[in-house]
């Protein structure tokens, strides 16, 4: 996403710093959110170092391609059947199915949903970034489950002013690692844009605020609540984003199931591990700057683990699901 990476697509990103190295030469990145990059103006892993302070974020397709697997492993297929059936019953604008991808990033979305769909597919691509929206389109997957077309065109702008007009003769909305970078309005314009436009929405990756380390250790829910409380700052929801976006769709009428999409990183995902790592670190740190000397020898350690293959991590998401109701007859809202 994005907007977004997915996210690591996300909207309002910073540009790329470093906070610093450890005696171990192990560099604390800033930002990252355990979903991916975080919005404000802060480092995150990916962030492409061309791009000034003051100027539009760009995130570089490296970490997004980095992050790819885990999130394809992690987002929850049990949502796929209810919204298959609610997808047979709609509409088709020229027999395919439109879909929106709100904070695109790369297209890993589509990548991953695409394929799980049967029937003729129209992405529209959002995102703020041309440079993602590129390779989102260069990536972008070409046919359907039953082997039918999928095309893909592009529309750059704001995501969270996205309106019910834009979504006419839309399908489905969906989004990857976006709730979590939002204000409780920006969510609520959401809600209130797929539901006039009785559009549902496959939201997926949001950060739950649990992370689980194994093995164990006394820091870690220190580190993991300065993360959360950086998720939190200003008017960003970061893990109360579920529950927000629930809220949000059921006050139009939607029927929302939210369903678990945790990573589950091994000696596998090494390397994604440790960019995380250096990044959630580096955020806890940001909030809490009295944490630095001790993030030292715990990133040092965490790392030496990762690299041995004896570090696994947990980092828990939620996907959101959210069917509008059945519209009255006779053209009614």
């Amino acid at each position: 996403m994005k907007t977004t990476a997915t996210g690591a697509d996300a909207p309002r990103q910073g540009a790329p710093r470093t906070a610093g190295t450890d005696t171990a030469g192990a560099s604390v990145k800033q930002v990252v959110p355990g979903a991916g990059p975080t919005p404000g103006g802060s480092g995150a892993p990916g962030r492409r170092a061309d791009t000034p302070d003051d100027d539009m974020p760009r995130y570089a397709p490296q970490w997004l391609q980095l992050r790819e697997g885990a999130d394809a492993a992690a987002r929850a297929a049990d949502l796929l059947d209810p919204l298959r059936i609610r997808l047979a019953n709609l509409p088709r604008r020229g027999g395919d199915l439109v879909i929106h991808d709100l904070g695109c990033g790369t297209g890993s979305m589509g990548r991953w949903l695409a394929p799980r769909l049967d029937g003729a597919q129209h992405w529209v691509l959002h995102d703020r970034d041309p440079y993602l929206l590129h390779f989102a389109t260069v990536g972008s997957p070409s046919a359907a489950a039953d082997g039918s077309r999928v095309t893909v065109t592009t529309q750059r702008g704001d995501i969270s002013r996205l309106t019910a007009d834009a979504l006419t003769g839309a399908s489905l909305v969906t989004a990857s690692a976006l709730l979590d970078v939002l204000t409780r309005e920006e969510i609520g314009r959401l809600a209130e844009a797929c539901a006039d436009a009785g559009v549902p929405a496959l939201l997926t990756l949001s950060v739950a605020g649990r992370v689980e380390f194994t093995p164990g250790d006394p820091l870690d829910a220190e580190f993991a609540e300065a993360f959360n409380a950086h998720q939190r700052r200003g008017d960003l929801l970061g893990p109360d984003a579920i529950t927000a976006a629930c809220e949000a769709f059921d006050q139009h009428g939607a029927t929302v199931r939210v369903h678990p999409s945790p990573w589950r990183l091994g000696p596998a995902e090494a390397a994604l591990t440790e960019e995380w790592l250096r990044g959630w670190v580096g955020a806890a740190v940001e909030q809490r700057p009295e944490l630095a000397e001790r993030a030292e020898s715990y990133l040092r350690d965490r790392l030496a683990a990762c690299a041995a293959g004896e570090l696994r991590v947990v980092v828990h998401h939620s996907d959101v699901l959210a069917l509008p109701s059945p519209r009255p007859t006779g053209g009614a809202k």
